[in-house]
């Protein structure tokens, strides 16, 4: 079974820079680090290609500095590595996201299932798995919380949805986007560290796309736009308390009265 990861670095935190011209991150404006979620999507395939055998290969479009996420997920196990990257990539929203992904797909020899995390944490929308497999024409299944059965024609998941939970079976190729509860993340491993520190990470260019329609990618191919984006106050800093047990309870419960808490 082939199967593709598909990753995202994140902001590691709120000190990020805004491009006043277009509303977008500017991606290394701060530190990154691997989406959370993405690491359950991670593990989900290698625990899949341990008992059913393949390749689990991690893809991601954002700029050359991904390479090392990409040798994180090396260390973890993954077989292979692709980053989309260029220029005409920059400033997509959901649908020139998933579309250029859906594409970069193609370019390595397509996939029997993908694998997304639910969300990210610094877009939120949970909908670039779908959309890419909207793109793909093939079926899909949101918030996974468990792998029930996997063989050679198809794979069958439960979803708790926010209601009900159903359990799905989908025809490969296919994809679906799993939850943070499903699984827990195995450790990078310092022996795979060494045996892949020579492993390649492929590039893709645009050059490389199936389709040249450059209505369909970046800021160009975005029909959304942010209007306004913003790093999240920061939150207070801790307050030590000094004195004996009685007057640390007066001051706490003198804060906490100011604050209206009590």
């Amino acid at each position: 079974m082939k199967i593709v990861v598909c990753m995202k670095q994140v902001p590691a935190g709120t000190k990020v820079d805004i491009d006043p011209e277009t509303g977008a991150m500017k991606r290394l404006s701060g530190e990154t680090r691997t989406n959370p979620y993405d690491l359950f999507a991670l593990e989900a395939a290698l625990s899949l290609r341990e008992k059913t055998g393949g390749t689990v290969t991690v893809l991601t479009m954002g700029p050359p500095q991904a390479e090392e996420m990409m040798r994180d997920a090396y260390t973890m196990g993954a077989d292979d590595a692709v980053i989309l990257s260029d220029r005409k990539f920059a400033g997509a929203d959901v649908l020139a996201t998933s579309y250029a992904l859906s594409q970069g797909i193609q370019v390595i020899g397509g996939a029997d299932l993908i694998i997304c995390g639910k969300q990210t944490t610094d877009g939120d929308t949970s909908q670039v798995g779908p959309a890419i497999a909207e793109h793909m024409g093939i079926p899909h299944a949101a918030w996974v919380a468990e792998i029930v059965d996997a063989d050679e024609h198809a794979i069958s998941v439960r979803q708790d949805l926010v209601s009900v939970s159903q359990v799905s079976k989908l025809p490969y190729p296919c994809l679906i986007t799993v939850d943070k509860d499903m699984c827990v993340p195995r450790l990078p491993s310092y022996l795979l560290k060494c045996a892949t520190k020579e492993r390649p990470v492929r590039i893709i260019g645009f050059d490389d796309m199936p389709d040249h329609d450059l209505t369909r990618y970046g800021l160009i191919g975005s029909p959304t736009s942010v209007e306004r984006m913003f790093a999240p106050p920061e939150i207070e800093k801790q307050v030590y308390l000094e004195g004996d047990a009685a007057q640390k309870a007066e001051e706490l419960f003198t804060i906490l009265t100011d604050k209206k808490i009590l």
